[in-house]
Formats: C-alpha cells, sequence, structure tokens
C-alpha cells in the first residue's frame, strides 16, 4: 500500500528555537507559554520530535530533542500550543539478536500521549523489517510508515470540574455493572445515532436512568484506552471490538470520542457521578498491540524494546509470552513501572476515575522467576497515596507458568473468583458433589480470602462475564457457536458449564422457557445473596442473548451489542433483579465485613451461620459428603456481631433455601430462639413473592425443583 507525496509547506517552528527544557514529566506538557517534551529510552543514540500538519497527514520538521538527563531525553518548544500534532523517531541499534529493534523510518507513538488523532491503516511499512525477507525480522525495512501511523496530540488538561468528586462507594455497598462503551449505546433508542457507542452516548438521561434505578453502584467500562485493529480481523471485515490491544495508556480511543475532544470523557464520568455511580476502567497493562517479533514496530518496541518488553534470556530476538498475545510488558523495569503507574495516577486524579480492573494482573505481579505478592508494582499501588485510596481488582490469572494466583494478591486488592463463577453454574445444573464448594462460595470462598485481614469483599463473585455465554445463553446453549467469527467454532472455551434445558437455542417449548427464567433467576438470587461483591453484565438483567457465541471480542454488531428492545420476559427478570439489589442493599447481613466461618461463639451464645439439612437438622459430614446433595439451608444469624466487639448483633436474621434437584423438596422451617415466625422474600419459582405470607417454625415448605428461597425471621409483636 503507498500513498502520494505531499509536499510540506515552509516548518512553523525553527529547529533552532528549541531549548533544553527538562526530563519530567514524561510526555507532552504545556505550560502555557509553550510545550516540553520528555521520552524514555535507555538505549537510543537519538530521538527526533516530528511535527505534523493539522490533519496529521503532511510531516512539517523533524527536531532532534538536545538533551539527554537519567535516560530521558528533553527539548522544550517557546510558543507551541495545545493542538500540536507530533510523532517520534528514535535511533540505536537494530540488533534483534540482543533485544535492540531500534528503526527511524518508523514514526513512533509517544507511550505518554495524552490523545491519539487518526487510525491505524495496516501496510509493511509498519514493520521494522522487510517481510518476506530471507532473514526474517532480522532484517531492516528503510520504508517510512509515518502516512499508517496515528499522531500524538498535545492536550490543555484545563478543564471545569464543578462540585465533581469521587463517589467513593464503601466495598460492602459495592455492586459492579460491565458494559462496553460501544455495545451499551448502539442500539438504545434514546441515544441519538451520532453519539452511539460514544462517551457521550453513554450521558443520555434515559441510559443513564435505566443504570441507577437498577441499583448498582459502578460502571466498569472495558478498554477504552487507544487500541488497535488486529489485521486479520480487518481482512475478515472484523475488528478488536472488546480492545484489549492497546497501544497508548493515557489515551482514550479516538472512537469513543463523538466531539473529538478529551473533555467528553470527563464529561461522562461527571455524568456517571452525578448519578452516583463510579466509573471503573478496565485496563490492560500486561502487553501492547506490537505483538511478538513478527509485530509492527508503532511505539515502545522502537523507543526501547529491551526495557519495555520481557525478552528470553538466552535469544533477546524473541518475546516471553505470558499474556497469549504476542508480548508481555516488563513492569520489573523501573521505568515500565513508572510508566504504568503515572498512567493510573492520570485517570484517578485527572480523569476522576474511581478505581481499575487489571487484564490478567498476574503478570503485573511477574517476575523473571514468577509471581511475587511484593512485586514492586503491588507495593507501588499500595503505598501510593492516590492509587491505596481507588478501587483495584485484579483478575488473577495469566497463561504464564504459575499464573493462576486466586487469592494470593495483598491485601487492598479485590480479586475475580472463577470459582464462584464455575461452582454456582455446576450446581445449578444439576452436578454431582457439588454441595460444599457451593457453601464455600457463598461465604466469599474464605479458604482462599480469608487471611491477612481481607474481608468477604475481597472476592469479586460473578456468574457471567464479558468472556463467555451472557446469562441467556449460559441457560439456553449446551454448546458455543462461534460460526459469526469465522474462525471454525475453535475460537472460544469449550467448558461452559452451560445447560439448555432440552433444546439447543431459542424454543416455543412453554416449559423449557419457564424453566430457563426460573434457572436465570436462581443465577442472580446466588449472586447477589452471597457474601463478596457482585458483578453482573449489561444486559443480563433483562436477558440480552448473542445467539450463543461465547467469545464475541470481534463482534462490533448487534451480536456484541446490547438489544434494548425488552420482551415481557425480559421486562420481570429486569423487575426481579431489582428487587434482589434493593434487598442485598438493605439487609447488611448480606454483606457482612467480616468472613462466615460457622464457629459457635459461647461470648454471645451464636453461630454466624448454620447449615441446615432439609429436616431443619444441622448437616452431618456424611451429608456435606454425600455427591447426589443438591438442597441446603443457610441459616444467617442476625445475633452474630460481625466486628470484633463481643456483644449480640441487631441484624435480621435470614435463611436462605436452595434446592438444585430436579423435583420437590420439602424443607422444614428452623426453630430459632426468642421464637417469631418465617416470611418469604424470595421464591425464585414464585417471583412475585414480597413476604406476605406467614410460616410457622417447623413448617414443611415445599421447595420447587431448581429454586431458590430467602425468608426473613419476623418477631411476634409485644402487647
Amino acid at each position: 500500500m503507498t500513498t502520494p507525496k505531499k509536499t510540506a509547506p515552509e516548518p512553523q517552528i525553527e529547529a533552532s528555537r528549541i531549548r533544553e527544557g527538562l526530563p519530567f514529566p514524561l510526555g507532552a506538557t504545556w505550560d502555557g507559554l509553550g510545550v516540553n517534551f520528555a521520552i524514555f529510552s535507555a538505549n537510543a543514540t537519538k530521538v527526533e520530535l516530528c511535527l505534523f500538519d493539522d490533519a496529521g497527514e503532511v510531516e512539517l520538521e523533524r527536531i532532534e530533542l538536545p538533551e539527554y538527563t537519567d535516560e530521558i531525553f528533553h527539548g522544550y518548544l517557546p510558543d507551541a500550543h495545545p493542538g500540536l500534532i507530533y510523532g517520534y523517531r528514535v535511533y540505536g541499534p537494530y540488533d534483534p539478536q540482543n533485544g535492540h529493534r531500534f528503526n527511524h523510518h518508523k514514526l513512533l507513538i509517544d507511550p505518554y500521549a495524552k490523545q491519539l488523532v487518526g487510525q491505524l491503516k495496516w501496510s509493511e511499512s509498519l514493520f521494522g523489517y522487510t517481510i518476506g525477507h530471507p532473514d526474517a525480522d532480522l532484517s531492516f525495512d528503510e520504508r517510512d510508515s509515518a502516512p499508517f501511523v496515528p499522531k500524538c496530540k498535545v492536550i490543555d488538561p484545563a478543564h471545569t470540574w464543578g462540585h465533581d468528586h469521587r463517589v467513593s462507594v464503601p466495598w460492602d455497598r459495592t455492586i459492579i455493572y460491565e458494559a462496553h462503551v460501544r455495545g451499551i449505546s448502539m442500539r438504545h433508542p434514546s441515544v441519538p445515532q451520532v453519539l452511539r457507542g460514544t462517551f457521550a452516548g453513554l450521558m443520555v438521561d434515559d441510559l443513564l436512568e435505566h443504570i441507577r434505578k437498577l441499583g448498582v453502584s459502578s460502571v466498569e467500562l472495558m478498554p477504552i484506552h487507544a487500541f488497535v485493529n488486529d489485521q486479520h480481523l480487518l481482512h475478515k471485515g472484523m475488528t478488536n471490538y472488546w480492545g484489549y490491544n492497546s497501544i497508548a495508556f493515557f489515551a482514550p480511543d479516538p472512537r469513543y470520542l463523538a466531539s473529538g475532544k478529551i473533555a467528553e470523557f470527563k464529561e461522562m464520568v461527571a455524568h456517571l457521578h452525578e448519578a452516583n455511580l463510579e466509573v471503573i476502567l478496565d485496563v490492560v497493562y500486561n502487553h501492547t498491540a506490537e505483538g511478538n517479533e513478527q509485530g509492527p514496530t508503532l511505539s515502545m518496541r522502537g523507543i526501547d524494546n529491551v526495557s519495555y518488553y520481557r525478552l528470553k534470556p538466552d535469544d533477546k530476538r524473541f518475546y516471553i509470552n505470558d499474556s497469549g498475545t504476542g508480548n508481555t510488558l516488563d513492569l520489573s523495569h523501573p521505568c515500565v513501572l513508572q510508566m504504568v503507574t503515572d498512567s493510573l495516577r492520570y485517570w484517578a486524579s485527572e480523569m476522576h476515575v474511581d478505581g481499575f480492573r487489571f487484564d490478567l494482573a498476574t503478570i503485573l505481579g511477574r517476575y523473571h522467576d514468577g509471581f511475587e505478592e511484593r512485586h514492586s508494582f503491588l507495593v507501588a499501588c499500595r503505598q501510593d497515596p492516590i492509587l491505596r485510596q481507588v478501587k483495584l481488582i485484579a483478575e488473577p490469572w495469566d497463561i504464564g507458568p504459575g499464573g493462576y494466583q486466586v487469592g494470593h494478591f495483598p491485601p487492598g486488592w479485590v480479586e475475580w473468583n472463577d470459582r464462584f463463577r464455575d461452582t454456582v453454574r455446576a450446581f445449578w445444573k444439576g452436578d454431582d458433589g457439588q454441595l460444599a464448594d457451593f457453601a464455600a462460595r457463598m461465604t466469599a470462598s474464605g479458604e482462599m480470602f480469608n487471611q491477612r485481614g481481607r474481608r468477604p469483599y475481597a472476592s469479586m463473585n460473578f456468574v457471567t462475564a464479558h468472556d463467555g455465554f451472557t446469562l441467556n445463553d449460559l441457560v439456553s446453549y449446551n454448546d458455543k457457536h462461534n460460526e459469526a467469527n469465522d474462525e471454525n467454532n475453535q475460537d472460544g472455551t469449550h467448558h461452559n458449564l452451560s445447560w439448555n434445558h432440552g433444546v439447543e437455542g431459542p424454543t416455543d417449548n412453554p416449559e423449557i422457557n419457564a424453566l430457563r427464567q426460573r434457572q436465570m433467576r436462581n443465577f442472580f438470587a446466588t449472586l447477589l445473596l452471597a457474601q463478596g461483591t457482585p458483578m453482573l453484565v449489561a444486559g443480563d438483567e433483562f436477558a440480552r442473548t448473542q445467539h450463543g457465541n461465547n467469545n464475541a471480542y470481534c463482534q462490533d454488531s448487534e451480536i456484541g451489542w446490547v438489544n434494548w428492545d425488552l420482551s415481557e420476559d425480559g421486562k420481570a427478570l429486569l423487575k426481579f433483579v431489582k428487587r434482589l439489589i434493593k434487598l442485598r442493599l438493605t439487609y447488611p447481613i448480606l454483606r457482612r465485613g467480616r468472613f462466615l466461618v460457622g464457629n459457635y461463639n459461647e461470648d454471645i451464645g451464636v453461630k454466624d451461620v448454620t447449615w441446615l439439612a432439609p429436616d431443619g437438622s444441622e448437616m452431618s459430614i456424611e451429608q456435606w459428603q454425600d455427591g447426589h446433595g443438591r438442597c441446603l439451608g443457610m441459616l444467617l444469624d442476625g445475633r452474630a456481631q460481625e466486628t470484633g466487639i463481643r456483644r449480640k448483633g441487631a441484624d435480621a436474621t435470614l435463611l436462605l433455601v436452595v434446592n438444585a434437584h430436579h423435583d420437590i423438596v420439602n424443607f422444614q422451617l428452623p426453630d430459632v430462639p426468642d421464637g417469631g415466625f418465617w416470611t418469604c422474600m424470595i421464591d425464585t419459582n414464585q417471583p412475585s413473592i414480597q413476604g406476605q405470607e406467614r410460616f410457622d417454625f417447623n413448617h414443611q415448605y415445599s421447595v420447587t425443583g431448581r429454586s431458590l428461597l430467602l425468608l426473613e425471621l419476623q418477631h411476634e409483636e409485644q402487647d
């Protein structure tokens, strides 16, 4: 692919006017009089600042940064101003076998760029080597990549925030709502066409009101950092829809800016804060879009490959691939660690973000010999005065050796708990041997998280996430159906623990549809009544479908978008979920600050949790070990104190009953001290029940097959 050469106009800024500037802060910083440029490279020999016209199409001038201090190249341009378009060319050895891949013919994105303009256009000139050359990536390509690379833009960071402030929802009241900026608004009827798929679209009143009325506390946005569309996807007419392919950690993706201005993101944050919703960003610091040794040279590879990436010790030509995407950022390098923590502070301080979810977070805690919970990055987050105040959520695994680290992150971190997902799915599917595991998941997986003063909220519970089936598809398909991804249905996980209940996909069978609806209510009730921090996925609350696709990463289409045309069943499910969330927030005992352990407290004479068999007696060891057991009661005694103070508490006493049998189980409601009776707040077989009916102690409640109950203890009124 070639483009016609354009004649460059006369330079707007003379190279002779460049001054020394400062080695800090990194990036392009406007001070009101000019712009300071600073970029790290430990191994480069020279750095040129390249200036472009306002469209980013014509290179106007190349200016060598005049100073080099503590591995930082820097210079200052007086009279430069926000809106200036720029990039870098970095000189140094091209020696892939020793890890060096400098190529000054390639225009590079500033890792600290606050805004990008234009989109990447795939071309062979993007690669530092000559594609097809017999020496492969050991060859050296001299074609100019500038016409095909997004350019950096100097910004004015000033913004009037008014009374905006961080929402700071306590962890025990936190309910995460995972959403895709584009997917959530593309089909919303109230979002104007021109705003769909953008930050501005998320500000539209009706969409924001839906999220607020749902009752969740925090909107977690899938990656919004500027990212690259994979070449092979574009060839198939698809995109990297999810965005887990970052190239600039300080810049929002231009596709999400309807106005083309950074202020749009800030305005979106202010709107969500006004609705009392936190903003959490899903961030991808484990790798970049530059891929492995056969990937393009877009930024860090050409700035200082051996510093930014983890390379194989015995052959630095090749990359360590713990991320599964070709490369792995090396956060053990102090300047890479600085870049990531600077990025986090920027989003928290300048953009008012309330927290972060870290993709493949085990990588961020890796040294060359494996994961270390005292890794510099994890320690830095705990000590940093800004970062220790925001929510930090880890996806605690990667594909490297010893990559599964659930429960091993240090205090201060919340972790995705895939054990909750898998156990809850298997239990409601009716698999054998799940009862004891199910009880552990309902009590925040204390065997993993109850250590070092961590609290139950450290377990982030989820049944579905962006990766995998939607909730509707979980109860509608036995197998994945990813044919639309054009990968012969080989992509996506085979381990779904799903059940179609008799028919694969949509059906007109009323019995199957009724059971599917009840199962979705079971999943939501389990998620929202369990100890820990719940996360739900946008659209699950009204049973959205991806038509069996469990890997919609490339589906910027109706498969990946939320369909806001709600069916009657969808409306009923939405109403039920709202009630569950309200109950969770109403009853503190459902979100206690201490782990439920089931020990008898002699000082106050109560257990915090008692596990009951269907006959009302405490579960025996034999019943726990019964592989066919599928019914269980969980008695939460409100008299148990959730703090270390040894006196009786005053919470409500609740009884949760689950029955994953296919048939009715008669469950004897327990007799508890101080007298009273039970009222049923939730019955997933009868979603309209809301505590209207009284049930005496020892009553045999007929628990419908595959259903869940929540009952509250009521005391007799005294005359």
